[in-house]
């Protein structure tokens, strides 16, 4: 039984080991994956590193790779099979560069590697996944430097001037920042944007100055590699009497005028030129593309209109005055540069103030004028419009309002009081504010209140008035009137009849057989004052009781005709 299981024993351990050993045979072995895997871009420059914790030795390392591309067809994207990284095949050392291996730089790529010895191979290492253009750095510029008259003069050539395989296409988008400082013990360090072709002023002669160069697309916000440290020294600046200096520029409702100072006792000439800040972004030379102001050629004046040359489109200028002596020598100014929104000042508006019933209303012209279209269209204005009281009191607030229009309305206001106005215009977007216009006043109408109210109440009192009046007037006119017609009758008898009042008409009638007209016209013959009216009417009275006396006898007529012969002789 001993003998038995001991033969077990070793037979199930000889089996053991003819498996493992064809295992070996076939290439697996126990060595270790490399880790961490890393790959690092420098431009199209490609290098993959890793780490290996094995102890062992003649051990070798190999790396695949594979990326997914895009159907030109379709928007599938198709993986494409594993393949041996070109440069990373049996190296020695923990790094590998397969630059050539890569050309398709905006597709996902996916990297692996393990170790080998001899004929044993470990297992794969984790895969790395990348997408070159997004893991890509910026490399160094190049650069180029010159020392003369107290300048250094300064080239720069894009990261892959030289190379025919480019990760960044345009060129164009590089800006490039410059770090400086005093090669001392003691160093100030300053940055600043320069160009392609630049030229770094404000330096101490005889100065050995170290820098270095990094470039940059802002607009992805990817930084690259500095250049190597540059050093350079810099010479004693010639001072040429005939140069224009102190060069600047005044600017105001976009009206662009350039202004110098001379130091040449002799005649001089000036001709002020301009570059397009467009052509310093390039990396060609641009010495031949500098251009003559209109207006401002082979003038004697020191300074010069050049607001034709400014485009209604925003963009950068660059201008320099050339001054020229009757020998024809020459000489350039410094350069100056013109950002047109930016260095323009804005001017105060035109203002209009008018009044209504509660309203103050304030009507705005742009500065500039209607026809500058630049500073109303690009600055996008806004008005800051200041109103106060006018008064004796110095403390009186000072109120604000702010509008986009043209047109401002003020409400609310104090009835017959002097208010006055100015209005400032700015600008949000270039933080950028003009200077007030003038103070414009004006006073507002009166409270239309209160005359109404002492119109009603007049006319209520007149009513009143009139109400209780009219009857004691009229009562106060018919006694009156009755008094009148009782002591001062209208209508009275001559005073050489008032005794014969009753007498003449108490009288008998006519009769009929006298002639009433021969009476009368004794009367009318001999009295001219008898009221003309009252003969009358006694006349009719006397002919109608003629007319109507069918019972009138002789006698009757007797008596009357002895009665108007009386009458006829007192009359007389």
């Amino acid at each position: 039984m001993v003998v038995g299981v001991g033969c077990a024993a070793v037979a199930a351990l000889l089996s053991c080991f003819l498996v493992v050993l064809p295992l070996r045979c076939a290439g697996q072995t126990d060595l270790k994956s490399p880790q961490d895997i890393q790959v690092y871009v420098v431009n199209t420059n490609f290098t993959l590193r890793w780490n290996y914790t094995g102890n062992d030795t003649n051990v070798t390392f190999s790396a695949e790779y594979r990326w997914f591309e895009s159907s030109d067809t379709n928007e599938e994207v198709r993986e494409t099979e594993w393949k041996e990284l070109s440069g990373c095949q049996n190296v020695t050392r923990t790094e590998c560069d397969f630059s050539s291996a890569v050309t398709k730089y905006y597709d996902e790529h996916e990297v692996r590697i393990r170790a080998e010895r001899g004929e044993e191979l470990s297992p794969w290492s984790s895969i790395f996944e990348m997408t070159p253009y997004a893991i890509a750095q910026i490399g160094p510029p190049g650069v180029e430097l010159q020392s003369t008259n107290g300048v250094i003069k300064i080239k720069v050539s894009p990261p892959e001037a030289n190379q025919v395989r480019k990760m960044w296409i345009a060129d164009l988008r590089f800006k490039y920042i410059l770090v400086i400082w005093e090669n001392s013990s003691n160093p100030e360090v300053r940055s600043q944007s320069i160009f392609p072709t630049d030229t770094i002023d404000d330096l101490a002669p005889d100065t050995t100055y170290c820098l270095k160069v990094q470039a940059t697309i802002p607009l992805e916000f990817q930084e690259g590699l500095f250049s190597p440290i540059c050093c350079v020294k810099t010479t004693r600046k010639v001072n040429d009497l005939l140069c224009a200096t102190n060069v600047r520029i005044l600017a105001l409702n976009m009206k662009f005028h350039l202004h110098w100072n001379s130091q040449y006792k002799q005649h001089v000439s000036y001709n002020v030129q301009y570059l397009s800040g467009y052509r310093k972004t390039l990396h060609d030379d641009y010495s031949t593309e500098w251009l003559s102001v209109p207006g401002c050629e082979n003038i004697t004046d020191t300074q010069c209109n050049f607001s034709s040359i400014i485009s209604t489109t925003p963009g950068l200028y660059y201008l320099r005055v050339q001054a020229m002596s009757e020998y024809n020598k020459s000489c350039l100014s410094n350069e100056v540069k013109v950002d047109p929104l930016r260095t323009n000042e804005i001017g105060p508006p035109d203002v209009k103030v008018d009044i209504s019933d509660v309203s103050l209303h304030i009507q705005i012209s742009p500065p500039g004028g209607s026809e500058c279209e630049v500073m109303r269209d690009h600055y996008d204005l806004s008005y800051r419009v200041l109103y106060w009281k006018n008064s004796s009191n110095n403390e009186e607030e000072v109120k604000i309002k702010e509008v986009k229009q043209t047109i401002a309305t003020v409400s609310d206001l104090t009835p017959s009081t002097l208010y006055c106005v100015k209005v400032q215009a700015f600008s949000e977007v270039y933080n950028k504010s003009g200077d007030y216009s003038k103070e414009e006043c004006i006073k507002t109408p009166g409270d239309k209140s209160l005359p109404l109210i002492i119109l009603a109440t007049f006319v209520t009192a007149l009513i009143a008035v009139l109400l209780v009046a009219m009857p004691l007037v009229f009562g106060l006119y018919q006694i009156y009137n009755k008094i009148k017609y009782v002591f001062f009758p209208s209508c009275q008898p001559p005073l050489n009849i008032e005794g014969f009042g009753g007498q003449v008409f108490s009288s008998l009638y006519l009769s009929t057989t006298d002639e009433p007209i021969e009476n009368c016209s004794i009367i009318e013959a001999i009295t001219e004052e008898v009221n003309q009216i009252d003969f009358k009417d006694y006349k009719h009275s006397k002919q109608s009781s003629r007319d109507s006396g069918t019972y009138s006898n002789d006698s009757d007529t007797s008596g009357s005709k002895a009665s108007e012969e009386t009458l006829v002789k007192e009359i007389v």
